[in-house]
């Protein structure tokens, strides 16, 4: 091979090794400038259904589309279940359960599976809770103030957004309707209680007020 042949050649190798070369590094740069699996449309949705509220420095859930105004008792607080007045309510509070065992302490909002259910008051959600034997998917929210704890439970289902921790504003979505726990899957309905909390009390404790003259503006029995 002539002289001008092994330049030539050689020239190439130079060439192609630092062609390689470079295509390594980009390929290798791109590959650690790109997401996780799946990153994009989490970073998506999290932009899209949570803000975060400024002044306390915690996330908020996002507002759900709704069809109309909220139905609002005398207290301020919304009848949590979408779509239902306050003629519709029961006063269930003083009924008694498991056989007379205990007394209800809440009260029942007939609606059929998947009715939306949202927050009665602003507040932050507490605990997010499944319990076998009694209430089945449940949430926790303790208000604003601190001084009342709402319960709301036999969820179908949470909102997507809702996780605890989160600040969340009246209105704002909580779950579906339905019948989880120790509820009968015939007649799915919100058990909805509210519990005034001393300082210090946990989200399990608390004393039970009645909810119905909250949200219907009439005199209840207890």
């Amino acid at each position: 091979m002539s002289g001008r042949s092994l330049s030539i050649f050689g020239n190439a190798v130079v060439f192609a090794v630092l062609a390689l070369g470079g295509w390594l590094w980009w390929h290798n740069v791109t590959r650690s400038a790109d997401p996780p699996s799946g990153a994009v449309a989490v970073l998506s949705e999290t932009a899209s259904q949570v803000g975060v509220d400024a002044a306390a420095g915690a996330p908020r859930v996002a507002s759900p589309a709704r069809t109309g105004p909220l139905q609002l008792g005398p207290t301020g607080l919304a009848i949590p279940v979408v779509g239902i007045k306050a003629s519709e309510l029961t006063d269930t509070f003083t009924q008694s359960r498991a056989g007379g065992a205990r007394v209800h302490n809440a009260i029942d909002i007939m609606a059929p599976r998947g009715t939306p259910v949202i927050s009665a008051s602003d507040g932050t959600v507490e605990k997010l809770y499944f319990s076998h034997g009694g209430g089945g998917i449940s949430a926790y929210v303790r208000s604003s103030d601190g001084a009342w704890m709402h319960y709301y439970a036999h969820l179908d289902s949470y909102a997507p957004t809702l996780r605890e921790g989160a600040r969340i504003r009246r209105g704002d979505p909580i779950g579906m309707v339905g019948s989880t726990g120790n509820a009968s899957p015939d007649g799915p309905h919100l058990h909805y209680a509210i519990y005034r909390m001393a300082p210090g009390e946990r989200w399990w404790q608390g004393t039970p007020i009645n909810p119905y003259p909250q949200l219907a503006g009439k005199g209840g029995r207890g």
